[in-house]
């Protein structure tokens, strides 16, 4: 347990139960009987064992400690590092499809559909109500081409309290849908009006993203200038990188000077340690090593690589480089919104690697539980706010309760809490997500103030 000094006047709630969490040290932490003190700033103020609570008892009432049932546990905030929010209206469908010929067929269609503000708003508030109800309490996000609507996503996502990353995408060349484009020039101006207007909005939790969608949809000129502009205003950056061997043939094709896919990004100035790149199948190992050096990061999709039959990334070979990895849904190429999923796709597909290749040990369900928390909020740069339950990080939280009337997990007799946490990871669903906290707030369930 963490020891701190707090003052009486900022405690708002304290926790007495079991905590799960993370350290850098730790897959899976679990903190049986604790006591958790929340600041009014949303912040953890302390975290201390139960039986010390006469000796806290002097700084907060008594009366007024929250106390969890023992089929009750709180767990960090889950961490989704890559979702398509523009494409949440057809997830579950149109996976017939490889990468290049699906996004012409379903993607860049629909996303056109986002110029019109009412269409756009009834998918955001979907997207981020549905995310939040599964337990993501931060998320980031691409957007649309269209800076309006985009600007919209960022407003939702301040109104129901998520902590976002929102990204204009930006994209020049090669798409076959003549209408949904931008020139080099619209692009340049419309991505710093968006990182201006949203910046200026001041909201605590949601924070602008340089996105180009990746590199064949993108001139060499555009990437430069993104690369700039990321560096000029110091921002977070996301993209793809080597999801398919078609996709990764075309960058070769596209860019023959550069000599690898990551090297295109990296010579713009794309790969920082403020990056994230989705995918990453057909990474060599020397590109995982520039990821290593840049600071860059992964964010690993395994049902959308699987459902667009695209590959299957070798978690343990990214892990022995040192490259910060967390995991993402990728709706729509993902047909899950919820990162339990996510978890659940990780290990499905490092058992398959593993049964290919004796040498390789699949993924636990901590080891996973760690990619979905402090892992995503490590591969985002955000492990000095949220992440896990330090001091002085924001709380952001799940309350998870294993039965729930009607819930998905029965619970044949009493389990410690190591396998109620594994029941949750691997049966659990929203109904056992009883509440969620970001930054202390409580926004699930959600209330009559929320904008519906």
């Amino acid at each position: 347990m963490a020891n701190s000094s707090f003052n009486k006047p900022d405690i708002e709630r304290v926790f007495r139960g079991t905590f799960v969490h993370s350290t850098r040290t730790c897959a899976l932490q679990i903190l049986e009987d604790a006591l958790l003190g929340v600041d009014t700033e949303g912040k953890i103020a302390f975290i201390e064992k139960g039986e010390d609570l006469g000796r806290l008892a002097a700084d907060f009432k008594t009366s007024d400690i929250i106390q969890l049932s023992q089929h009750e546990f709180f767990m960090p905030g889950l961490v989704d590092t890559h979702i398509h929010a523009s494409q949440y209206s057809y997830a579950g469908t149109a996976l017939d499809l490889p990468l290049l010929q699906w996004l012409n067929t379903y993607t860049f269609p629909v996303e056109s559909q986002f110029k019109d503000l009412d269409f756009a708003r009834k998918v955001y508030k979907q997207v981020v109500k549905r995310t939040l109800r599964n337990g993501t309490t931060t998320a980031c996000y691409f957007a649309t081409i269209h800076t309006n609507s985009s600007l919209l996503l960022g407003e939702i996502a301040n109104a129901f309290g998520q902590r976002a990353l929102v990204g204009k995408v930006c994209m020049d060349r090669n798409n076959a849908v003549k209408y949904y484009k931008e020139t080099l020039q619209e692009s340049q101006d419309e991505t710093c009006r968006f990182i201006a207007e949203l910046l200026n909005k001041k909201y605590p939790l949601v924070k602008p993203v340089v996105t180009p969608r990746f590199a064949p949809s993108c001139s060499g000129a555009l990437l430069g200038q993104l690369g700039a502009i990321a560096k000029n205003n110091n921002l977070h950056i996301q993209s793809h990188i080597s999801e398919n061997p078609e996709e990764v043939m075309l960058v070769k094709e596209l860019f023959p000077e550069s000599e690898s896919y990551s090297d295109v990004y990296c010579k713009y100035n794309l790969l920082t340690d403020k990056t994230i790149m989705a995918h990453g199948c057909y990474l060599s190992d020397k590109e995982l090593t520039l990821f290593r050096e840049t600071g860059a990061s992964l964010s690993h999709c395994p049902n959308s690589n699987i459902s667009l039959c695209s590959g299957i990334l070798n978690v343990r070979n990214v892990l022995k480089h040192n490259v910060k990895l967390g995991l993402g849904t990728d709706v729509a190429g993902g047909y899950s919104a919820s990162i339990l999923d996510a978890m659940r796709r990780a290990q499905d597909s490092s058992k398959v690697l593993a049964m290919q290749d004796s040498d390789l040990d699949p993924l636990t369900f901590e080891e996973a539980f760690r990619l979905a928390t402090l892992g995503g909020s490590q591969a985002l740069s955000l492990d000095g706010q949220t992440g896990n339950f330090e001091v002085g990080k924001d709380f952001d939280a799940l309350r998870v309760n294993l039965i729930v009337p009607g819930g998905p997990i029965d619970l044949i007799q009493h389990e410690e809490p190591k396998i109620l946490v594994e029941k949750f990871l691997n049966l659990g669903d929203d109904r056992n997500i009883v509440e969620v906290f970001v930054a202390g707030r409580r926004v699930v369930p959600f209330t009559d103030s929320k904008p519906e």
